[in-house]
């Protein structure tokens, strides 16, 4: 039955403590929204690039915020000074959450990860709960003060329509805005600071029925003051962070749209790390590009256009640009500031040998996938290098949809190569892989290398002739050879061929197995 109209008169025009207290939904939700994020990408950034670290986090978090709604409950006096010490607690506690993960993660050492789990989950469950708390309190003091303007129905529609547009905000301006710019410690800070101006304008709105004022306004005042020195220490945390957990001297740490990319350097040399995963180490980067690019390159005879799938530190072009029947070597790598980074700076370009300003290459920009979907191009040589499958966005570049653009843009003659993970550590990821590109009627040949920083590290062949070992190789290599490719192929039996399932769209099989093989480690 529906309510009479009389019931509920509405003003025409909503007064500022109204707006205000609506206003505070949107905000409040977007700070919510933040916290969520941000633990989850700190989940994936420092135990794992993975689906499950961000699934079990956001999984916790909203748990966490139905036990907060369910304990509101239990709040019943002085509902104003209950809401505003909680927009304290969330955001000091939620603000300070990535540095707190930060220090936490540098202090412990590698072994006791199970420390900084409890810690993790611990701060996810206690963030989560109070921002469950937060809403159903507003609705309350809105329907105490504003009880003429609005029927129960029409409060509930004004603060979730708030609420949703603010997540919104925050769910765009995450990945897009606040990470590539402010970094996830200062992102944190930020949004910690726009919970305690609420409980400011909170304060200043209801003073006249707070009994408590003066220590409230202390307290807004401490937090204040606290989360405007974190925001100002900020940079120097997160350096001191990076500094403890790379241990050498940090020349770059930038963030890009994509990713958190470090250069470090030391008298061992130089590594790369790409959200803290290492991607190459420069005293034996060799190793890795060596086997990833010649295998391939010398069987054919005389590549004249080759493309590069990834690889944007320009080591693999470096490689291919040792075969002087190369006329165009085309690059596509998703993030432009690394081929940006490893054109211009001078410790990274005199690592490839100044490979990213040949007159022989062109540098294309774009997603991988979706490139291959709309070129028409044919290549002799595909060398394929993108990082570990550890999440769906990078598995789905291991699946049979994959692999039959790749021979779509394959010559007759050609050869395509797969850098494969370690088929030491990860076997099967590693044969999931092979029976992937044979599931789309490719021949295979998997061989593997040992490169001293990543261990034994597994590579595939792909074609549609069988591959014969080259009898020539370019001069001037410093770790294959000639009569050593044969060794190559074979598979001792901890390595050797395992029964597995093909790797597709629907099924991204290969993600779960890499997550258990490589989670085993940490």
């Amino acid at each position: 039955m529906n309510e009479p109209s009389a019931s509920a008169p509405a003003p025409s025009r909503a007064s500022l403590p109204e707006l205000l207290l609506l206003g505070s939904v949107f905000v409040i939700a977007a700070c919510g929204l933040v916290y969520e994020l941000a633990a989850g990408a700190l989940a994936s950034y420092l135990l794992g690039d993975s689906v499950l670290q961000f699934s079990t986090i956001i999984g916790a978090y909203l748990f966490a915020m139905g036990l907060g709604s369910w304990l509101s409950r239990y709040v019943e006096r002085q509902l104003i000074a209950q809401f505003l010490k909680i927009e304290l607690l969330v955001g000091v506690i939620g603000g300070l959450m990535p540095a707190a993960l930060f220090t936490a993660h540098s202090l412990l050492p590698p072994d006791q990860l199970a420390g900084f789990r409890v810690l993790l989950y611990g701060l996810v469950l206690l963030v989560g709960a109070l921002v469950g708390l937060e809403i159903p309190l507003v609705m309350r003091i809105l329907k105490a003060h504003f009880s003429q303007r609005y029927r129960l129905s029409e409060l509930v529609s004004q603060v979730l329509t708030f609420d949703y547009l603010g997540a919104l905000l925050v769910a765009v301006a995450f990945p897009l805005l606040l990470v590539p710019h402010l970094g996830l410690i200062r992102t944190g800070v930020f949004f910690g600071l726009l919970n305690v101006l609420v409980a400011i304008w909170a304060l200043w709105l209801f003073r006249a029925e707070l009994r408590a004022w003066r220590s409230l306004a202390w307290a807004c005042a401490l937090s204040l003051a606290l989360l405007l020195g974190a925001m100002f220490q900020a940079e120097t945390l997160s350096t001191w962070a990076e500094d403890r957990f790379y241990g050498d001297h940090i020349v770059v740490r930038e963030s890009s749209d994509y990713q958190r990319v470090v250069v470090t350097d030391s008298r061992a040399g130089t590594r790369l790390f790409l959200n803290g995963n290492l991607q190459f180490h420069s005293r034996d980067e060799y190793r890795y590009h060596e086997s990833l690019v010649h295998p391939a390159m010398a069987a054919h005879g005389a590549p004249k256009r080759v493309l590069v799938l990834g690889g944007g530190d320009g080591m693999a072009v470096r490689e291919v640009l040792r075969y002087s029947s190369v006329e165009q070597v085309t690059l596509v790598e998703l993030d432009p500031h690394m081929t940006r980074l490893f054109a211009t700076l001078p410790l990274l370009s005199h690592l490839n040998g100044g490979a990213l300003k040949s007159d022989k290459l062109k540098i294309v920009n774009t997603d991988a996938f979706g490139w291959l979907e709309q070129s028409k191009e044919v290549f002799d040589v595909i060398v394929i290098d993108f990082p570990d499958p550890s999440n769906f966005a990078l598995g789905k570049l291991y699946t049979t949809s994959f692999y039959q653009l790749v021979d779509q843009h394959l010559s007759a003659g050609g050869f395509a190569v797969v850098q494969s993970t370690s088929p030491l550590v990860a076997r099967r990821s590693f044969w999931t892989v092979v029976n992937t590109i044979e599931a789309v009627g490719l021949s295979t040949t998997p061989y593997h290398a040992h490169v001293p920083s990543f261990g034994e590290w597994g590579f595939v062949l792909a074609s549609r002739r069988p591959w014969s070992p080259p009898r020539q190789l370019p001069e001037g290599l410093r770790f294959i050879n000639v009569e050593g490719l044969p060794a190559m192929t074979q598979f001792p039996p901890d390595m050797a061929r395992l029964p597995t399932q093909v790797n597709r769209l629907s099924n991204q099989v290969l993600v779960q197995e890499f997550e258990a093989e490589w989670g085993k480690l940490h």
